[in-house]
């Protein structure tokens, strides 16, 4: 008998030992990249990576205080250094989230307003609530979104004619309000570069966008009162409108454009 439990008790550690290699592989295949923290891996994210909206992650959790809860293991924030959060999402658990180790999956949708240093923060599942129970680390990545390239429309020198515009494409943040960046973009105005080669703009520094909707193929447009500061001429006033029209048209969906100021389009923009 003594031999047949010494047998039993070798085999269950030689199943403990395969175990053990075979999860220690896991580990040695997946650290290269891998971000590790005690007892979360998160295994296609690096620091400093540049990310994209929607973003897939993939990790593992091996104990401590990431022990699942109701098919999860925790969630994930893509915040500012301010804290804005950016985007959210749970950290679903893609095998049994009652036993350890947990391998765990989440995509991430966000959207940003500029590129710049954000971070990953990972929370694990606290139903207690209780702050000791709480566990969080941060990853330190770059935030990128998807772009489009746009046209905007600037006047020459060297051209006299008051509606003739010469187009300069832009590549912007996409965005569901297109239309409402792009014009944005063009008050932005010309950079020194294309200064230099000539472009100017007649619309002045500093207007803001009130409003825009476009409804069966019209776009209405509302700036604040910079637009018409200071405006003088038939030509020039020609020239901002023929701008703002020649951008908005690009679109498809804008086939007539109607300008506006503080919602008033009778009696503005006069030469």
């Amino acid at each position: 008998m003594t031999i047949k439990n010494n047998q039993l008790v070798i085999g269950l550690i030689l199943l403990l030992v395969i175990g053990a290699a075979f999860w220690t592989g896991y580990f040695l295949k997946n650290k290269e990249g891998a971000i590790i923290n005690n007892e979360i891996e998160i295994s296609n994210i690096k620091e400093g990576q540049i990310i994209k909206s929607p973003l897939f992650i993939e990790g593992i959790v091996t104990g401590g205080k990431w022990a699942g809860f109701e098919g999860q293991v925790g969630r994930v924030e893509l915040v500012e250094s301010d804290g804005t959060i950016l985007g959210l999402a749970p950290l679903m658990a893609t095998s049994d989230f009652m036993k350890f180790p947990i391998t765990f999956e989440a995509n991430l949708n966000f959207t940003i307003l500029k590129e710049n240093e954000v971070f990953l923060n990972f929370y694990n599942e606290n139903p207690s609530g209780l702050p000791e129970h709480s566990e969080m680390f941060s990853i330190p990545v770059k935030a990128s979104q998807e772009k489009v390239k746009v046209i905007l429309y600037f006047g020459k020198q060297g051209d006299d004619s008051c509606k003739n515009n010469y187009p300069i494409e832009r590549e912007i943040i996409k965005t569901e309000g297109i239309a409402r960046a792009t014009i944005e973009e063009l008050l932005k105005g010309l950079s020194e570069e294309e200064k230099e080669a000539g472009y100017f703009t007649s619309i002045n520094e500093g207007v803001k966008i009130n409003g825009l909707t476009i409804t069966n193929g019209t776009a209405k447009i509302d700036f604040d009162e910079t637009l018409e500061q200071g405006v003088g001429g038939s030509c020039r006033v020609l020239a901002i409108r023929e701008q703002i029209i020649q951008t908005l048209m690009q679109f498809s969906t804008v086939k007539n454009v109607i300008i506006s100021i503080n919602g008033r389009t009778e009696d503005i923009l006069q030469p």
